[in-house]
């Protein structure tokens, strides 16, 4: 059990929450009440649900802020379903003048917006060519009311200058923009981060609000464009647009080609084969990795994931031989091989060939993309599970098995295919 989850069971038991959110339909609790046990701010920030305590989610609540100091505690409906990123791509570059952005180094929310800003990506995702940078950080939220689902139907909840924080806003002629930006590929979010600056600016500007969540990793970002389709309910978040854009990779067929001919394809590890269809989830955690090793709870606390989808992702690496898992003290960590150390090390255009090499060197894969390249088309599943077989892959032997692996193999080909530039 985490701090976290060990200081609210104290603060549930001390001040019998469950029981008087069940009579009331809400409980309100200080920072002050909070800080008996642990730091509000450690205590207070959830950006996905599975961040939650047990004993919220074990209860079906969620918390949110409603002044600088209190929280209001119930069965809120507070998160949504990240929805699927676009699969077309548009490639941008950015503009050569520019020395002081790369890809390689784009490793904060900061960085990523102010790159897809000079890359044009803001201005042609939001319609509007006029766009100037204006408002970010923290500040206080001013007065609202809003109604939000719960078990027992809807609640109002009244907010008093709580404390919001925008990673960036862009203003042109007709809109405000406000963004959240992510570098890690969750599952949910908190909508909050989203309804409470709407919900501040819209009282302060007279333009239409538009809000934004940007993901971003290995070049890619992704942009939703989100709009309350009623202004004083919570609930109401609906997907307006969305839109993916991809860095310049300079990387032809020819390339994919080479380096596929040039790989020494080697003996199948003693791991587990992947079931991690998403290689951008695999180099996104191989990203957060650089920077330090993490647990697998913490990887799962990062990701939104469950225990079991974060091992999947994590094994990936390791089969990838990018990741390695160590002990230390009572804890299973996954840092960084030296192969991985080495892709981080490479400009942009090198490291996504050195990614490729590197599925490339496990002969299924190899076999596949060469497949694929020959008839013009990727093989369809059963053809897939054919070469699977004819592999000696390790633990893999139930037909069902390899059926739901395959798609692993065609969604890391599919990502091979995606480096090209047209």
């Amino acid at each position: 059990m985490g701090k976290n989850d060990e200081a609210w069971e104290g603060l549930f038991q001390k001040y019998g929450i469950t029981e008087k959110v069940h009579e009331n339909g809400q409980f309100f609790i200080s920072a002050n009440q909070i800080k008996q046990f642990r730091e509000p701010r450690l205590m207070t920030k959830f950006d996905h649900s599975i961040n939650l305590p047990s004993v919220f989610s074990d209860n079906d609540l969620a918390i949110l802020p409603i002044s600088r100091g209190e929280y209001v505690i119930s069965s809120f409906s507070a998160y949504k379903t990240m929805d699927e990123a676009d699969e077309a791509c548009e490639r941008v570059s950015v503009p050569a003048y520019i020395q002081s952005i790369s890809p390689k180094f784009i490793v904060s929310e900061a960085i990523a917006l102010n790159c897809a800003y000079s890359c044009g990506i803001l201005s042609d995702f939001l319609d509007d060519e006029e766009l100037i940078p204006t408002v970010n950080g923290r500040m206080g939220s001013g007065r609202f009311d809003f109604n939000i689902t719960t078990k027992a139907g809807k609640r109002t909840v009244s907010v008093n200058n709580a404390q919001i924080e925008i990673d960036a806003a862009f203003e042109g002629v007709n809109f405000l923009s406000l963004f959240e930006a992510k570098h890690d590929f969750a599952d949910d979010f908190i909508v909050r981060q989203l309804y409470y600056p709407y919900r501040t600016w819209k009282e302060r500007v007279t333009k239409k609000v538009k809000s934004v969540f940007l993901t971003f990793s290995n070049g890619v970002f992704d942009l939703f464009e989100y709009n309350f389709d009623n202004p004083y309910d919570y609930n109401s978040l609906i997907l307006v647009k969305k839109k993916k854009y991809a860095l310049s990779t300079d990387i032809k067929l020819c390339d994919i080609q080479k380096t596929l001919n040039s790989v020494e394809v080697i003996s199948e590890p003693e791991i587990p084969f992947p079931q991690a269809d998403k290689m951008s989830r695999i180099i996104n955690l191989i990203e957060s990795l650089d920077k330090k090793p993490m647990s697998l709870q913490q990887i799962t606390q990062k990701y939104g994931f469950d225990a079991r989808q974060a091992s999947y992702y994590a094994e990936a690496g390791r089969y990838l031989g990018l990741i390695e898992r160590f002990r230390k003290d009572a804890n299973v960590m996954y840092g960084l091989s030296p192969a991985g150390c080495h892709a981080m090390s490479l400009d942009y255009r090198e490291r996504q060939l050195f990614f490729a090499g590197k599925i490339l060197e496990h002969k299924v894969f190899n076999d596949v993309l060469r497949l694929c390249l020959n008839v013009g088309e990727m093989p369809n599943k059963n053809t897939i599970v054919i070469i699977m077989k004819n592999a000696i892959l390790y633990n893999v032997g139930a037909d069902s098995t390899f059926e739901r692996r395959s798609s692993t193999v065609s969604g890391w080909i599919n990502w091979i295919l995606s480096l090209i530039d047209e």
